[in-house]
């Protein structure tokens, strides 16, 4: 059995992912945090470490879709 644990968010920025999410398959914006972190950390695990471009690159990713300040 899986085990979760709770992320907060600002409420703005969830309602915003909530527009973004309409019309494609996650159902949630928990579907789409989880596929973002999963996609993160087996990118991580493949390279074996996160080069500090690479990092720039999905907080920039990260930012675009509202998900950082």
């Amino acid at each position: 059995m899986t085990e979760y644990t709770t992320v907060s968010i600002p409420k703005d920025l969830a309602d915003r992912v909530e527009e973004t999410i309409e019309g494609t398959s996650f159902s949630s914006t928990s579907d789409l945090v989880r596929f973002l972190l999963r996609s993160i950390v087996i990118e991580h695990q493949r390279e074996g470490r996160l080069t500090e471009a690479e990092f720039a690159e999905i907080a920039e990713q990260l930012q675009d879709l509202g998900y950082l300040e």
